[in-house]
C-alpha cells in the first residue's frame, strides 16, 4: 500500500451560505491529494497523459461525518492499492484537528486518449514496485 498526506486551507470560496464546506469541494480535494500521491511515486499526472494514459474518475464516493470551516486546515490523507487489472482505487481519510471529518474514495480506469481500456503503464507499475521494495 502506498500513502501520502496533503494539507489543504480551506478557502473561504469553498464554503457555503452556512459557513460549511461545500460538498463539493471535498472531490477537488480527493484530486489534489491524488495528483500529490502520484508525485510522490515518482509520477506526474502531465507526463502521463503525454504518453497517452488518461485516468478518469469511474466511481467516486464521500461519506461527511463532521463539517469543516474557512480557514480549518485539513489532512488529507490518501492510501493506494496495487492495481489487479486496469482498474484501481484510492482511498481518502480528511482530518482536521486529529478529527475525522469525511471518508471517500475514487475508481479509475487506465484508458487510452481514445477511450480504449489499456493496461497500466509500465512507469506505473515500476514506481508502485519500488515503493514495495522499500517499504
Amino acid at each position: 500500500m502506498v500513502t501520502a498526506c496533503k494539507e489543504i486551507r480551506v478557502r473561504y470560496a469553498e464554503t457555503d451560505r452556512m459557513g460549511i464546506t461545500y460538498h463539493a469541494n471535498y472531490f477537488v480535494w480527493f484530486e489534489t491529494a491524488r495528483i500529490h500521491l502520484l508525485k510522490t511515486l515518482g509520477i506526474s499526472y502531465k507526463e502521463l497523459e503525454k504518453t497517452g494514459c488518461l485516468l478518469p474518475v469511474v466511481e467516486c464516493h464521500a461519506r461527511f461525518h463532521r463539517p469543516v470551516t474557512f480557514d480549518d486546515l485539513v489532512v488529507v490523507e490518501t492510501r493506494l492499492e496495487p492495481p489487479e487489472g486496469v482498474r484501481f482505487q484510492i482511498d481518502y481519510f480528511v482530518s482536521c484537528d486529529g478529527q475525522k471529518v469525511t471518508t471517500g474514495y475514487t475508481v479509475h480506469a487506465f484508458m487510452d486518449k481514445g477511450g480504449q481500456v489499456i493496461r497500466p503503464p509500465g512507469v506505473f507499475l515500476e514506481a508502485l514496485e519500488a515503493v514495495r521494495n522499500t517499504g
